[in-house]
């Protein structure tokens, strides 16, 4: 996984500049045990846009938009009024973060009301190629560093 190279907005500045000095070997030698995907779950905070035409989408209901890590591989999703699952693998490097890949995810198609980012962010799903932990929150980068998508943990 890559950093981006092109101007970050403040918001995701820290947790991008954090990547790349794990994945640049800068890593303290005394840090906290990397948090588990297996088992946790999330929701979408927001999806920052590595193309400056876009910026940074806030999600407005992130309890809208959820992923749920099984122990088992499996994931389970909630786009906006629809729900959905696939297999999901994650390939931890040293410190917070690592390669993450989702699998085919196979969705109810449910015409969510307008305004709905449900096809967006299951396109952002499809491309995710790593993950951070950072700020208390899991950040999942995309091909070619296209976007970053910002989550938090999911309430219990």
């Amino acid at each position: 996984m890559e950093a981006p190279v092109r101007r970050i907005p403040a918001v995701a500045g820290a947790g991008v500049l954090m990547c790349a000095a794990v994945l640049g070997g800068c890593a303290g030698a005394g840090q906290a045990e990397t948090p588990a995907l297996a088992g946790s779950s999330w929701e979408l905070v927001s999806i920052e846009s590595m193309d400056d035409t876009q910026g940074v989408t806030e999600i407005p209901d992130p309890a809208k938009f959820t992923v749920a890590f099984g122990a088992d591989g499996r994931a389970a999703f909630r786009l906006d009024c629809n729900q959905g699952g696939g297999s999901w693998e994650a390939d931890p490097a040293e410190g917070e973060s690592g390669a993450l890949t989702f699998g085919p995810i196979a969705s109810t198609l449910m015409a969510c009301p307008p305004p709905s980012l449900d096809g967006r962010v299951s396109t952002e799903l499809s491309n995710v190629t790593g993950y951070l932990f950072a700020d208390d929150q899991l950040h999942l980068s995309t091909k070619y560093d296209g976007s970053i998508l910002h989550w938090r943990a999911a309430p219990a």
